[in-house]
């Protein structure tokens, strides 16, 4: 209980840490464009006596509104395509499912918004499993990299030096493939990011944060809006299954494992301290075998750990 009081505490002064440095860098930020817009609306009713202020306000009021709800009052309110086309949909509905919710486009009928729950409380348990079946298969290639690192490296290393390498392999590939060179593609797409702001997007997305600050394919004179969604939404359905793969292998290395401090104690009183062992029953021919995940320097260096798994046959009755 002690532990877990430390940590609801330390959880609670990170994030107050966390405002006071965002408070720091973002306020200076807000205070500028409040100014900047105070000082074009005043500039608005000196140059258009006709308008009075009350017209501006409500003027204004609207366009807000209507840019809240994914409408937007540039270039006469036009735009390529409507933003409840098929392709704009399937966007929103990837979003809605794998919980990132940008916020940006909403539904806006009350029709709508049911339709939105009910399509959430089956979608996003639906996702949850899908996600967790793709790693699971995609596990089985990740093992084989690290049992190929263990046959490699194993007679010189260690197994948790072994198995850090094999997740920096999977963290930079994760980085390259789904970070670094998407951000690029985009920074080229959308004229109005830089690379930091397309990077930026890329870890907001694939962590299903979504703040709704940076979308792509959101400017009114964007080429082929639709498709240009649907190839998003395929990136990021794509990306988080990478990170959740990223995030199974962490957890694989039970030194990594920060839940372990936190556990009860009746729970690590099961645990036995010369290694981490995990039982599971297995369908063999030989009848009950039960599959046991041993963390045994000695069995890499002599060869025996191919399959990082030992079969033990449970006790008999006959035996001691």
């Amino acid at each position: 209980l002690c532990r877990l009081v430390t940590h609801i505490l330390f959880f609670f002064a990170y994030l107050c840490a966390g405002a006071l440095v965002f408070v720091f860098l973002e306020r200076p930020a807000e205070d500028e464009i409040v100014l900047q817009l105070r000082h074009a609306r005043r500039r608005m009713l000196e140059k258009n006596d006709c308008i009075t202020d009350a017209e501006l306000e409500k003027f204004i009021a609207e366009v807000v509104h209507a840019a809240n709800r994914g409408v937007s009052a540039l270039r006469n309110v036009s735009q390529t395509e409507p933003n409840w086309s098929f392709g704009q949909a399937l966007f929103f509905a990837g979003t809605v499912v794998t919980t990132i919710g940008y916020g940006r486009v909403t539904p806006l009928s009350d029709a709508g918004k049911a339709f939105c729950i009910f399509f959430a409380v089956l979608g996003i348990p639906l996702t949850l499993v899908l996600f967790s079946a793709c790693v699971e298969r995609l596990m089985i290639p990740a093992r084989q990299l690290l049992y190929w690192l263990y046959g490699k490296l194993g007679h010189l290393y260690k197994v948790f030096h072994i198995q850090i390498l094999h997740l920096g392999i999977i963290l930079t590939f994760h980085v390259i493939f789904f970070m670094l060179i998407p951000a690029a593609i985009y920074t080229v797409l959308e004229p109005s990011w830089n690379y930091l702001d397309a990077f930026y997007y890329c870890f907001i997305s694939l962590s299903t944060i979504g703040l709704g600050d940076y979308i792509p394919g959101d400017s009114s004179d964007q080429p082929h809006r639709a498709l240009y969604k649907v190839a998003t939404t395929f990136y990021f359905l794509i990306g988080i299954t990478m990170l959740l793969l990223l995030v199974t292998v962490f957890y694989d290395i039970p030194e990594l494992n920060l839940g372990y401090h936190f556990y009860l104690k009746s729970d690590e009183a099961r645990r036995p301290d010369d290694e981490q062992t995990r039982l599971k029953p297995t369908e063999t021919s030989n009848g009950g075998k039960y599959s046991k995940q041993v963390d045994d320097s000695q069995s890499v260096r002599s060869g025996q750990y191919q399959s990082y798994q030992q079969d033990v046959t449970p006790l008999t009755e006959e035996e001691p």
